[in-house]
Order: structure tokens, then C-alpha cells, then sequence
């Protein structure tokens, strides 16, 4: 019997804005060459590097009280900053939760060595420090928690967060893990997926679903901030026809439980 695959710890931003919606989000649409989920539009994020979990972080971080999942926050900002060159963070000097973010021409120097740090050439704790920041933790609200169900060869354990883009900031794409990047109404991308026009895999279009619920970014915080998150791994099973489901749990809160299999595979 083969060895069960160790789902890998991941984190994903949901990076939120009033532009010509009300709230638009911020998605990626990944290399074709990529392994997983190729072609298609997602939030940015990935796996959690080694240097993520760091102690020596404690002093360039700004947390909110309580926060025990650093890591999971540190490395959606370090993704947000190699995949869109956003970056949530503020000057040593003036730190605090709710403090200003980092402007557009304070963020310029540090733009040129995203591709450095997202190949492990550069050390985004020591880009962080040299550069007299400190990373925003206290921005982001945890969204959601998916796992990727047993049995499959590769296999996440994925924590979403949800915050605010800075105003001044400008997001493209890093042109190597990500090939666009578009800010998009939530259910623009819905529809989109639906029209075959964009490729979204289940668990983002969830998590569109759920952020399509609201009208507005002040909404949108509101209710993720209120949410009990509830860990959401898929399963299959068969219906009254003999069909494959695919099913995540109701009390997760999302407006979507059941669906074939067909197509989200």
C-alpha cells in the first residue's frame, strides 16, 4: 500500500478592494507549465517556506493579540508580494496594528527582488529587516480552512485570509508562477468559470461563492470577522442514482455543499 500523502501547509490571501465594484478581489491566472491547478485563476498563495516559521520574525511582525498562526500569515504576505508585488506592511518606525501601510513609492526598491525570494535566492526575513518594515499580520482575517481530501496525490492544508489592499499599491503579476493578474467582482469570476471562459477549481470557486455573498469590502470583513470557521475537506459519495458528489460540509456556511464530481476533479 502506497504511503498516504502528507497534506502540506499552504496559505492563501483574498485580497479585497472598492474599484469598479464594490468589492473586487485580486486573482491570478497560473503558468500552464505549473504542476497544479495550471491555467487557472486563483488567489495568490502557496506553500509555507521554511523561513516562515522563523522565531527571529517575532520582532518584524506587527500581530493582533492572540494570533497563533504566524506562520499561516506570514507566508500569504510573503506569496501576495512574490505573486502580485502587493505588500502589507508598515516602517519600523511608525508600527501598530491599524497603522498606515507601506505607500506605493516606499514599496519601489523592494519590487526588483521579487523573483529572488519566490525561487529561495533571497531571504524575505532579512528583505523585511534590512528594509526597516515590519509585515502587517494584524490585516488579515481568517477566511477559511480547506484540506484536500485523503487519497489524492498532492494534497494542502490551506488556511485563506482576507484583507484590504493598500490604495496606493499597484499588483501585476510576477510573470512566472502567475502569467495575469486581474482585480475581478466575485461573481464576474463565477460567471465566468460557468461560461467556460476561466478556469476555477472548486475550492476557489467556494471561496468566490462565499465572498459573492456579500455587496460590499466593509461586508465582506464584517462577516469573516463574525464566521466560525468550520475545516472544510471534501468528500465523495454517491447519490440516489449512483452518481459521484461531491460534498463539503453544510455548517461551513457556504451557499454550495453538493456537487458532481464531474468537472471538479
Amino acid at each position: 500500500m502506497s504511503e498516504e500523502a502528507r497534506a502540506v501547509p499552504s496559505s492563501t490571501i483574498l485580497m479585497i478592494r472598492t474599484g469598479e465594484a464594490p468589492c473586487e478581489v485580486l486573482m491570478v491566472e497560473r503558468h500552464y507549465q505549473i504542476d497544479f491547478a495550471s491555467g487557472a485563476l486563483v488567489f495568490p498563495g502557496g506553500k509555507l517556506a521554511a523561513e516562515d516559521h522563523a522565531p527571529d520574525w517575532a520582532d518584524h511582525v506587527d500581530a493582533a493579540p492572540g494570533t497563533d498562526d504566524q506562520a499561516y500569515r506570514i507566508g500569504a504576505l510573503r506569496e501576495a508580494y512574490e505573486e502580485s508585488g502587493l505588500l502589507l506592511a508598515r516602517p519600523r518606525t511608525a508600527r501598530g496594528p491599524g497603522a498606515p501601510l507601506l505607500g506605493a513609492a516606499a514599496l519601489q526598491p523592494l519590487l526588483p527582488h521579487r523573483e529572488a525570494v519566490a525561487s529561495g535566492k533571497a531571504s524575505f526575513l532579512a528583505l523585511i529587516r534590512e528594509a526597516g518594515l515590519v509585515l502587517a499580520l494584524d490585516t488579515l482575517t481568517p477566511f477559511a480552512h480547506w484540506v484536500t481530501p485523503k487519497g489524492m496525490p498532492k494534497r494542502f492544508d490551506t488556511w485563506f485570509y482576507v484583507a484590504v489592499a493598500p490604495d496606493e499599491q499597484i499588483a501585476a503579476c510576477d510573470g512566472s508562477e502567475a502569467v495575469d493578474a486581474c482585480w475581478i467582482a466575485p461573481r464576474a469570476a463565477l460567471d465566468a468559470a460557468v461560461q467556460g471562459t476561466r478556469k476555477i477549481i472548486f475550492p476557489t470557486r467556494m471561496n468566490l461563492e462565499m465572498l459573492a455573498a456579500t455587496d460590499t469590502v466593509e461586508a465582506a470583513l464584517a462577516a469573516a470577522r463574525t464566521r466560525r470557521i468550520v475545516s472544510v475537506e471534501p468528500q465523495v459519495i454517491r447519490d440516489e442514482t449512483g452518481a459521484l458528489i461531491l460534498t463539503i460540509p453544510e455548517e461551513a456556511g457556504y451557499p454550495v455543499t453538493r456537487e458532481p464530481l464531474e468537472g471538479n476533479a
